[in-house]
């Protein structure tokens, strides 16, 4: 998955940062979008939802969410090509096949 993030001029950090949420997050939400959320209606099926990621509640579900549904176009591709400058970082295209090994790496690489 390539995820990129908008660089806030003031801060010179990740825009998401102002929502309160960090890069893993976005990527946790982004790599499983449906897990924890809601078909419809909203409130009902929130109640009796509880298959969130681990370390996820709705609220973190719900911040990440923000801040991509509040996100304008400019901000995007603001986001897309700060994260193609970032040079603590590689962006490369990995076969889907691949993915769950490459993932499974990086988890093991972080713990």
């Amino acid at each position: 998955m390539n995820v990129r993030f908008y660089i806030d001029p003031e801060t010179r950090m990740p825009h998401i940062y102002r929502h309160g949420v960090d890069e893993d997050e976005v990527e946790d939400v982004l790599r499983k979008p449906t897990d924890g959320l809601p078909a419809a209606p909203e409130k009902e099926v929130m109640k009796k939802q509880s298959a969130f990621p681990p370390g996820w509640d709705e609220d973190r579900v719900r911040r990440v969410l923000a801040h991509y549904e509040e996100q304008t176009e400019e901000e995007a591709v603001a986001e897309d090509e700060a994260a193609v400058e970032d040079k603590t970082q590689t962006l490369m295209r990995v076969p889907a096949e691949l993915v769950p090994a490459v993932r499974e790496l990086i988890a093991k690489r972080k713990r």
